[in-house]
């Protein structure tokens, strides 16, 4: 399914800046906020199965896709882009998160009074768990944009710090994706370096009352089971599901088990 053929809508956020998103489908409002290095498009493989189910509203963060950026660069405004999609909206919504967008979902949700369900999959490690090269491969990240090879900053990214096999990175390449994900190049280091930015009260986590889910690849890195654990014992009425023999990107490798997971607990 190519989300680009649905229709595209835009919202003003709160600083001005347009945040573009499809809407497709019908029934209960289903908010979906990619990770780094993506656009809205990033869903398009379980984008099928879920507006089966829901009215889909697929959003591009700002610096991505066809969204607008701001001068200089604050979290905060990314929860301001998702509670201002949200607001917009009649009646209870619904948001589903991954990596970095599941860290602004979180950051977003106590400014949503409409919110009903989060669905959360792999948000960004906490500090503790973070690999012990990472500021080095933030500074090249940092040194190949200057130096204007883009996609050197999202191999690194992909590669090294993900580290997703380079046989699955060729074939992401040959895909209409990867036009988008070089575009977007410049919000990487930036975003990596506020993915963590949803920990700094960690106790305040404990007043999201929404029924959350927690997804975890069975076969991801450590770093990201203990961040999930740790995450699942502050949200009080929250869960995890495993899914097996996945890692970070479940929505590309295993699409009709994550639309499965997904709306079975959003269904529930």
């Amino acid at each position: 399914m190519n989300i680009q053929e649905f229709p595209r809508n835009a919202i003003l956020s709160s600083d001005g800046t347009r945040i573009a998103f499809t809407r497709a489908g019908n029934g209960p409002a289903l908010i979906l906020v990619h990770g780094t290095g993506a656009d809205g498009a990033r869903w398009a493989g379980v984008l099928p199965l879920l507006v089966q189910h829901f009215t889909v509203y697929s959003i591009d963060r700002r610096g991505h896709g066809a969204s607008g950026d701001a001068a200089g660069y604050d979290v905060q405004r990314e929860y301001a882009d998702i509670a201002a999609v949200a607001g917009a909206m009649e009646g209870p919504v619904d948001i589903l998160g991954h990596s970095f967008g599941a860290a602004c979902a979180l950051g977003a949700a106590p400014q949503i009074p409409n919110l009903r369900r989060l669905v959360l999959y792999e948000p960004p490690v906490l500090r503790a768990q973070q690999m012990p090269q990472r500021e080095e491969l933030l500074r090249r990240m940092e040194g190949a944009l200057e130096a204007g090879d883009r996609e050197a900053v999202v191999l690194i990214l992909m590669n090294e710090m993900l580290r997703i096999p380079m046989a699955m990175i060729e074939k992401a390449r040959a895909t209409p994706d990867w036009a988008g994900q070089l575009a977007a190049a410049h919000t990487i280091p930036r975003e990596l370096r506020s993915s963590d930015a949803y920990t700094a009260d960690l106790e305040a986590l404990r007043k999201i009352t929404a029924k959350t889910l927690f997804l975890l690849g069975g076969a991801s890195q450590e770093s990201f089971k203990v961040t999930t654990e740790t995450l699942h014992g502050l949200l009080p009425d929250s869960q995890v599901v495993v899914l097996p023999d996945q890692q970070h990107s479940a929505m590309l490798t295993a699409p009709d088990l994550f639309a499965k997971e997904v709306i079975s607990f959003l269904q529930s």
